[in-house]
């Protein structure tokens, strides 16, 4: 008899979302922050600009725009080949814990590289240098994040358990991407004895080993094989990728979760410019309206949790897309308006997007557990790994063409005085964009069938007992 799999042993998995939560939230927050955008004095934007090249290399399409769309075809391979690697596996830790052991350090050093190592004085060396770590970061989060991701489905033996589960790895995802967020409030404190570059690079050093601890913590205290009855899968790597994609169910999931995360990468990379440049927030404040988007998303957790059952994830999914169309359409109309020190927008974009950081964070991965338990009860064959590898591809593929737009958008460009600016309109249009895309993506959802699944489910499940 296995272990029965309690709200303890879910909240230990957890920890792990915060680690490599924390390190896709340096690089989402700051890569982009850090490296472009207008360099002014007492804001850290563009701070490392000098370092890289800036102008756009083929036609509007920018190093960083090139680098995305570079690592998502890396990632179309790479992704199915861990996955199938995973779910075939037959290791004395299990099929995922083994993976996660062995890349949790050398994710979160490979992060620290990303702003520590493009130091040279060549910027073509600089450029292949960001270029090959950035492969390796997509890498490593890659061979991390699916075996951890199929283990929200085998840890969910239960539909509440894969709610909880959700709800808990939901809160240490916002949990790592918000003390991300922190890095310029720690480097502040560091910078009067190291100066401001080499503070940010220890303020990513430090959270990056917090990172990496967190993410062991999973993989040292969980032992896989007392609770889950796992049995390594025969069907080859792109078979079972290609068997995958034949779930009519999944394919309508992955087609809106593309536009989520495209959504919610604009959201996290522009964040700091949003604030900066159209609400006339100073840069060491951004993190307060982080905290409070925090706080209003987190809340609302116990909300979600308790209301996916009663009116199902698929309407609540929907709406969270609506909402996050109004959070980007108040973005574009914003201004610098402030009663005192408290900036108007700010606060209303921070109070409104924690609703769908609550609901967006939870729910879609109880959608793919539900969508992996149907395909193992139909089947026989447990191919979870596949399933979140493939998810896992679909979140790379939305930041990748939101990586594109933001870094195209915003390229910088001559003003009168013949200064290369990033202008107020190009922000501005980048909120536009996503905008429309919040609202493609509820209505792809429309076509996703959430009570069809879980009563065939039930139904299965009843078979399989009565036999």
């Amino acid at each position: 008899m296995k272990k029965k799999i309690t709200n303890k042993v879910l909240w230990i998995f957890a920890v792990g979302q915060f680690g490599w939560s924390l390190l896709s939230g340096i690089i989402s927050t700051w890569l982009v922050h850090l490296y472009t955008g207008n360099a002014e004095a007492g804001k850290t934007n563009g701070l490392f600009g000098s370092l890289i090249t800036q102008h756009p290399i083929i036609a509007s399409i920018t190093l960083f725009g090139i680098i995305t769309a570079v690592g998502r075809i890396f990632d179309a391979v790479t992704d199915p080949l861990i996955a199938s690697w995973s779910d075939r596996s037959n290791y004395k830790g299990g099929r995922r814990i083994p993976f996660m052991k062995a890349v949790a350090i050398p994710f979160a050093l490979c992060t620290v590289g990303v702003f520590v190592l493009p130091s040279t004085s060549s910027i073509i060396a600089n450029d292949a240098i960001i270029f090959v770590l950035l492969m390796l970061f997509y890498l490593f989060m890659t061979i991390y994040c699916t075996p951890y991701n199929a283990l929200i489905a085998e840890l969910g033996d239960t539909q509440q358990n894969r709610i909880n589960v959700s709800t808990y790895i939901s809160f240490t995802y916002i949990a790592g991407l918000t003390v991300a967020t922190f890095m310029p409030n720690l480097a502040d404190m560091l910078k009067g004895s190291l100066g401001e570059q080499t503070a940010i690079r220890v303020s990513i050093g430090i959270l990056s080993a917090v990172a990496a601890i967190a993410m062991l913590v999973p993989a040292f205290f969980i032992k896989e094989r007392e609770y889950i009855d796992s049995k390594p899968v025969q069907t080859p790597a792109f078979g079972s990728l290609l068997a995958t994609f034949k779930d009519a169910q999944f394919r309508r999931f992955v087609y809106s979760d593309v536009i989520y995360f495209l959504a919610v990468t604009l959201f996290q990379t522009g964040l700091a410019d949003f604030e900066t440049n159209l609400m006339g927030i100073d840069s060491d404040r951004t993190f307060y309206l982080t905290v409070l988007m925090t706080v209003v998303s987190l809340s609302l957790y116990p909300v979600v949790n308790r209301l996916a059952p009663k009116l199902g994830k698929k309407n609540l999914i929907i709406t969270g897309f609506f909402v996050y169309a109004s959070v980007f359409l108040i973005t574009a109309v914003s201004s610098d308006a402030a009663v005192g020190t408290v900036h108007i927008f700010g606060i209303i974009v921070a109070v409104l997007a924690g609703i769908p950081m609550a609901i967006l964070g939870i729910l879609p991965q109880a959608c793919v557990a539900d969508v992996s338990e149907l395909n193992t009860l139909k089947t026989g064959e447990d191919r979870s790994g596949m399933f979140f590898a493939a998810r896992t591809f679909a979140m790379k593929v939305g930041q990748a063409l939101s990586m594109l737009l933001y870094t195209s958008v915003t390229a910088k460009k001559l003003n009168e005085a013949g200064v290369e600016i990033v202008t107020a309109g190009q922000y501005r249009a980048v909120a536009v964009i996503a905008t429309v895309a919040c609202t493609i993506g509820a209505v792809l959802f429309f076509l996703y069938k959430d009570k069809a699944i879980l009563n065939k489910i039930n139904e299965l499940k009843a078979a399989k007992a009565d036999k």
